[in-house]
């Protein structure tokens, strides 16, 4: 399964100091996860204070 974050990021950085594989970066308006990169390991979505990340 691929992750995604939804609109409701807020921007707070805790998915990208979370990810083991460095796959989240700053996009346009919210943070962004590279399929090509992400592992899906689920840590980005357990961590996330807004539950802004969802599998696809």
């Amino acid at each position: 399964m691929a992750y995604t974050i939804t609109d409701a990021c807020v921007n707070c950085g805790t998915c990208v100091d979370n990810c083991p594989v460095e796959a989240i970066s700053q996009g346009d308006d919210k943070y962004v996860i590279d399929a090509d990169i992400c592992v899906n390991c689920g840590t980005c979505g357990e961590n996330c204070p807004v539950e802004a990340i969802v599998e696809e």
